[in-house]
């Protein structure tokens, strides 16, 4: 294979010129792909302001209709599109990270790698240029004193044939040659020497040296072109990585237009605005001519044959099918007083909407219920375990606890009744009967929020029953960890499991904020235990 160094030996310009071009380039590509994440930057950030933009905001007018397939579409093609610009984002983070910074840290080492290759092929220049002063001087030297020599000869030569001469003159004449011829023998030997120095130097220069430090800058400029190269498919590459997830967010587009369901919609039209109401029957004629009559007249007006009568409690609101838009102020116009029995609505919407307040009143319900079997819980332990803790301080908590519950079973027991007479059957969660009393004793309560008139002698007993229920109850549950015990605990209440200190046992469930946690022993053993009384590693 060609190469540099044999086949431009002579070209070190050329070579300079080309290397530090090729790094211009390489420092180009990096800035125009630099700018192409900018681009893709900004893009991004673009579909994302347009998404959020186009989203419904909570609160809306728009908010009911987004129970329709064709709004519920709208909002996945919006987030199909926040999910297409994070791929975009994506894109660019790679390319700067795998294109930018990289071949940017690349190039810094060609700069320097090349900056030492010109140096060493500088200072062989310089050597050679030095042996070649070198060379050139004593060539001069060697020529000024052969003249001399000759000169000095040619003197001696003249001197001995003048008769006028003294023989000391000649003698003077030819030492002055010898010493001359001498000398220049001696330049001659020098030039000779340096002569061969300069040609070992400049064959060294020429065939060794230059050839290697060129063929250097040629493996240095093909890796510099090979690792351009990568950087070019990179380029292609890392769109074509997240091709697939973009392909995913299209077909998400599409899915949402095919999730369209233009039926369902009305049906969703027909149950948010179904009024309830029936259609308005025929108005009687009224003879008002025949007097006779008057009397059976009157009395036919008492019956509700009319659309007022129709409309229940929203008499005052003239039945009309297209509102009139006319902005001159009547009473008809007046917007109905919103009420807590929502008696303000037509009788199919009144009904959804006592039915949904119920499942709201029901859950938070439970939600008190388990709040006061908790505080229960930890009062029997701080009775049994001063150490741990002063029932007292529970005492405005359970009592607090207390009263929500009663107001929220009263909430209940009103909204059942307004929903009786709506026509509508309540539905409400069913919740656990524990509760307490003002004084932090135990009740046993039915779902109706009546008290059974059986109370448990001991509180405990009322509050570890229901665990035991669950263990008759459900299937033997797989461990989720495993603790170590730091004390020793004598589990005498009911539910409840001893255990000596350190010893390991199978964490069961969790503690779920009441202080307990249900563990179970190899010979199948189950029951509660202080959470502060052990170390608890859970399965990862």
């Amino acid at each position: 294979m060609d190469s540099w160094g044999s086949e431009l030996w002579d070209q070190y310009d050329i070579i300079e010129k080309h290397t530090q071009s090729g790094l211009d380039l390489v420092e180009k590509y990096v800035k125009f792909v630099k700018e192409r994440t900018e681009i893709e930057q900004n893009y991004a950030k673009q579909l994302r302001n347009l998404s959020k933009k186009f989203n419904f905001k909570r609160g809306s007018k728009e908010e009911p209709e987004c129970r329709l397939s064709s709004y519920q579409s709208f909002l996945d093609i919006l987030n199909e599109m926040n999910d297409y610009a994070g791929q975009r984002e994506l894109i660019a983070e790679n390319m700067m990270m795998n294109i930018c910074i990289d071949l940017t840290k690349y190039l810094q080492e060609l700069k320097l790698e090349r900056k030492t290759y010109l140096i060493d092929a500088k200072r062989a220049q310089q050597s050679l240029e030095s042996t070649y002063k070198q060379l050139d001087n004593s060539k001069k030297r060697f020529e000024r004193e052969w003249r001399e020599a000759e000169r000095a000869a040619q003197y001696a030569e003249k001197t001995d044939q003048d008769i006028n001469a003294t023989k000391a003159d000649v003698e003077k004449a030819k030492q002055q040659a010898h010493m001359r011829a001498h000398v220049a023998e001696e330049c001659k030997n020098d030039y000779a020497a340096q002569l061969q120095k300069y040609n070992k130097e400049q064959s060294q220069f020429y065939f060794s040296d230059m050839p290697l430090i060129f063929n250097k800058l040629q493996d240095m400029d093909e890796k510099r072109v090979q690792k351009l190269a990568h950087g070019y498919i990179l380029f292609s590459d890392t769109e074509k990585n997240v091709m697939p997830i973009i392909g995913k967010c299209l077909e998400g587009i599409t899915k949402a237009g095919t999730n369209v369901n233009e039926s369902n919609d009305s049906m969703v039209i027909i149950e948010q605005n179904k009024s309830g109401f029936e259609r308005p029957g025929d108005l009687e004629f009224e003879d008002y001519s025949q007097g006779i009559n008057r009397a059976s007249s009157d009395s036919s007006l008492g019956t509700p044959k009319g659309p007022m009568d129709l409309l229940g409690k929203n008499r005052s609101k003239n039945f009309w099918l297209f509102s009139k838009r006319s902005k001159k102020f009547t009473p008809d116009r007046i917007t109905p007083t919103v009420t807590e029995d929502f008696g303000h609505l037509p009788p199919e919407q009144r009904r959804k909407r006592l039915q949904l307040k119920l499942e709201e009143i029901g859950k938070e319900l439970q939600k008190e219920v388990d709040q006061s079997e908790a505080l229960g819980k930890m009062k029997d332990v701080y009775e049994k375990n001063p150490q741990m803790g002063d029932p007292a301080s529970l005492a405005s908590q359970i009592s607090q606890t207390s009263l929500n519950i009663e107001r929220l079973r009263g909430d209940l027991s009103k909204y059942e009744t307004w929903l009786a007479e709506a026509g509508g059957r309540g539905e409400t969660l069913r919740y656990r009967s524990h509760t307490f009393n003002n004084n932090g004793a135990h009740e046993l309560h039915s779902p109706d929020g009546a008290h059974s008139g059986e109370s448990t002698p001991d509180a405990s007993q009322a509050i570890y029953a229901e665990f035991d229920d669950d263990f008759e109850d459900e299937e033997l549950a797989a461990p989720i960890g495993k603790c170590t015990a730091m004390y020793n605990f004598p589990g005498a209440s009911e539910g409840t499991i001893s255990m000596q200190e350190g010893e390991v046992l199978a964490v069961v469930e969790e503690d779920k904020g009441d202080g307990w946690t249900r563990v179970r022993r190899t010979n199948g053993d189950e029951g509660y235990i202080p959470s502060s009384y052990v170390t608890i590693d859970l399965n990862k």
